[in-house]
């Protein structure tokens, strides 16, 4: 799925975003269409017109540029090189703006949110032939955004109190739809709940950060209950969770379905409390990456020995996008400059 201006390929994903006057209680699935026109782009950008189009292959970097202006948020795309834990090419700027987004199997999902005072996030789902599929009302701010490989599952996560992880009175809203039967999950904690082998259910459940299996109905998350958090695996037709191991947060699966890479709870200091690790679903082994600086970002899988992810930048209001192997070794390396919310496009 390359970003380009090839008139013969299919038009790339451009849609606009009616801003929603109504408190969204729960998730309604409703029809959507309507699409911007392109503007100018940032310095340094090739800048996508009318004729522009969408290619479905695989091997770009899709995020959200965080450069100031009327261009933050919009989607860019670049080549993956044959280095590992590089991309090639100047960023191609398209004309779609996302809080949140993530691609795969020629299906994009963007997350928006409204500005003004009532706090609705609206979720977007085009197929590459820019159809709108989906458009879903939410309450709160998006926050997270998962595609299943082959783009049939969708999961977003919203905070509908607070606005971080890392204080006492958070709560979020995870939905999951399957776009081929129309089916929605309104809310994941209202799946049963196995904890250490025993039925549990307390009111202070929270799930967020959901990441697929291959099958379309595996999948990993983060329950928090009860002053901890669990990594859990869904089984998303029987509406149930299962605990597999605690202190795990924003799992994301690799691509041969093996390993995730989560953020750790390491410290209660506010700029140190994240470390990004890997855990081996077999044998429960944890590897800690070699980024050193707290990460507070779901990771993603730039390859099957490479994550990547956003970091703040140290001055300014923007993020950069950084990977490092999945091993442990090496050092972490700056992706995309001016980027947020990575995710690799797949054929």
């Amino acid at each position: 799925m390359s970003i380009t201006e090839s008139p013969h390929r299919t038009k790339i994903f451009i849609a606009a975003v009616a801003v929603l006057l109504a408190v969204a209680v729960g998730a309604v699935v409703v029809a959507y269409q309507g699409r911007p026109t392109a503007r100018a782009g940032v310095k340094g950008t090739v800048v996508l017109d009318q004729s522009s189009s969408l290619d479905t292959g695989s091997g770009y970097l899709l995020y959200k540029t965080t450069v100031a202006g009327p261009d933050f948020g919009t989607l860019a795309e670049r080549k993956v090189s044959g280095n590992p834990g590089t991309v090639t090419g100047v960023p191609t700027l398209s004309s779609v703006q996302c809080d949140r987004s993530y691609t795969a199997a020629g299906v994009l999902l963007c997350l928006r949110a409204d500005d003004n005072l009532v706090r609705v996030a609206s979720v977007e789902v085009y197929d590459k032939s820019l159809k709108p599929i989906k458009k879903v009302q939410a309450a709160g701010i998006p926050n997270r955004a998962r595609l299943s490989a082959d783009g049939r599952m969708a999961a977003w996560t919203t905070f509908v109190a607070g606005d971080a992880y890392n204080g006492p009175a958070f709560s979020t809203r995870t939905s999951m739809l399957d776009l081929k039967t129309g089916v929605l999950a309104d809310s994941l904690e209202s799946f049963a709940v196995m904890l250490q082998g025993r039925p549990y259910s307390n009111t202070d459940e929270n799930v967020w950060g959901v990441t697929f299996a291959s099958d379309d109905n595996t999948f990993y998350a983060t329950l928090g209950t009860g002053g901890k958090t669990w990594l859990v695996r869904g089984n998303a037709a029987a509406h149930t969770l299962t605990t597999v191991i605690d202190n795990v947060e924003c799992p994301s699966l690799s691509p041969d379905g093996t390993r995730v890479v989560f953020k750790k709870r390491v410290s209660s200091d506010a700029w140190k409390m994240w470390h990004l690790e890997v855990l081996d679903l077999a044998t429960l082994k944890e590897t800690p990456l070699a980024e050193q600086r707290s990460v507070d970002d779901q990771a993603a899988w730039l390859d099957d020995h490479t994550v990547m992810y956003a970091v703040p930048q140290k001055a300014g209001t923007g993020y950069d996008v950084w990977s490092t192997p999945a091993d442990g070794a090496g050092a972490p390396v700056l992706l995309a400059p001016d980027a947020f919310s990575p995710s690799v496009t797949s054929g």
